[in-house]
């Protein structure tokens, strides 16, 4: 799996369109996706990989893996890469099978090979994921995915949407019952993931409407009032959190850059959608990616995991791969929207770091966090857990639009 071709042209003025970067970023897309292919197991599940790429035996099938899997595939056999089709089908079948609770609806956070719940927790971060792989299977041509919409999206009205906020709320036990209060961003960022993707495959109004109001709460109200760095944590009414500090994978303290640059890109996405309207939305969403870029670039490259509040002062210094592949996919819009000088060397620079310390050249994929050294360790996570950030990183600059997928040929032409 040793990666040959160079990183872009030396004299390319602009790398999104240099062939030599096109070339290499669809080379490296079809890197991770050859190390992944071999995840599906045979009896239809998903192992999870450790360094070497083998599988991490007994690792539960959390949901987020299932349904980003189905993501991932489905987003690159739009790209024309082949094969991908078993993939997405057994996903989709664990969904509608081994990680469904068929008693009281709803998907469970983790779940063994054959489909007894570990975590039987509804969360609303992994039923998000659950609409983003449908909307994206469905982009797809997959039969299956018109029902699995339906139903995740049913559910996210009537468990986790919150009106009187125009937010989702967090979590459930398996039986619907609420067990805290808590009220989290990232839920709610990659709602709007997932309610733009449902937008793009179905053309329904709702799911737009719904993720502008997400946007509208995080971007128009607390970004302006917090310095543009947006708090990770919330009360049941909304108000930031400051002593919260939950799964350090999931919700550390304090506020994460990553995030930030994650939903400027979608807000800018959105935007786009919308028919680029004066809403203030664009203007702000450039805010957020810029302050995060400059809070959160660490001397020796890389991006700070968390921040302080207020502040802005590095938290936890630790660097991980998808802060990194985050903010490539939010320079990129930028330069597709007519992004300067300094868009460029922001992409340039976080590519040629990717390459040089998170990119696996022997065995594929990505290396999920390095030490101060810049080499790989396993303090926060254990081998190499995920193919949907680092794909999207590849996949998303070719794309000539900012607005995606479903407005596209079937494939994207080189």
């Amino acid at each position: 799996m040793t990666q040959t071709l160079p990183i872009a042209s030396d004299a390319a003025p602009r790398w999104l369109d240099d062939p030599v970067h096109r070339a290499w970023l669809r080379a490296e897309a079809g890197r991770q996706l050859d190390l992944f292919r071999a995840s599906l197991r045979d009896d239809g599940g998903f192992d999870v990989f450790d360094r070497q790429g083998r599988p991490i035996a007994g690792a539960p099938q959390e949901l987020h893996t299932t349904t980003r899997l189905v993501h991932s595939a489905a987003l690159a056999m739009r790209f024309g890469h082949a094969g991908l089709d078993p993939l997405v089908d057994a996903g989709m079948a664990f969904l509608a099978g081994r990680q469904r609770d068929a008693r009281h609806g709803g998907w469970f956070w983790s779940v063994t090979h054959d489909g007894r719940p570990v975590d039987d927790s509804k969360l609303a971060y992994g039923h998000v994921f659950v609409l983003l792989a449908a909307a994206s299977a469905r982009i797809a041509g997959h039969p299956q995915a018109d029902a699995l919409l339906d139903e995740a999206a049913g559910l996210l009205w009537s468990r986790f949407w919150e009106p009187e906020h125009g937010l989702f709320c967090d979590e459930f036990t398996r039986d619907w019952r609420p067990f805290s209060t808590y009220r989290g961003m990232n839920a709610n960022m990659h709602g709007v993931e997932a309610l733009l993707t449902a937008h793009e495959a179905t053309g329904e109004a709702l799911f737009l409407d719904r993720a502008q109001s997400i946007l509208e709460a995080f971007l128009l109200r607390l970004a302006p009032a917090e310095g543009w760095r947006l708090p990770e944590h919330y009360t049941a009414d909304w108000r930031v959190d400051d002593d919260y500090a939950g799964n350090p994978m999931f919700r550390p303290a304090g506020t994460t850059p990553g995030h930030s640059l994650e939903l400027g890109r979608l807000a800018l996405q959105a935007w786009d959608l919308r028919g680029r309207p004066a809403d203030g939305i664009e203007p702000a969403a450039r805010r957020l990616i810029a302050q995060a870029l400059s809070d959160a670039w660490l001397p020796g490259g890389g991006l700070a995991y968390t921040l302080e509040r207020g502040s802005g002062r590095v938290a936890i210094a630790d660097r991980y791969w998808w802060p990194v592949t985050e903010a490539i996919g939010a320079v990129a819009v930028l330069l597709k929207l007519g992004g300067g000088g300094e868009d460029e060397e922001w992409y340039r620079r976080l590519w040629r770091f990717a390459a040089a310390r998170f990119i696996d050249p022997a065995q594929g994929g990505w290396f999920p966090e390095i030490d101060a050294d810049g080499q790989p360790v396993e303090r926060q996570f254990r081998g190499k857990p995920d193919l949907y950030h680092s794909l999207q990183a590849a996949l998303f600059p070719l794309v000539p639009a900012v607005s995606r997928i479903a407005l596209l040929a079937p494939s994207v032409p080189a």
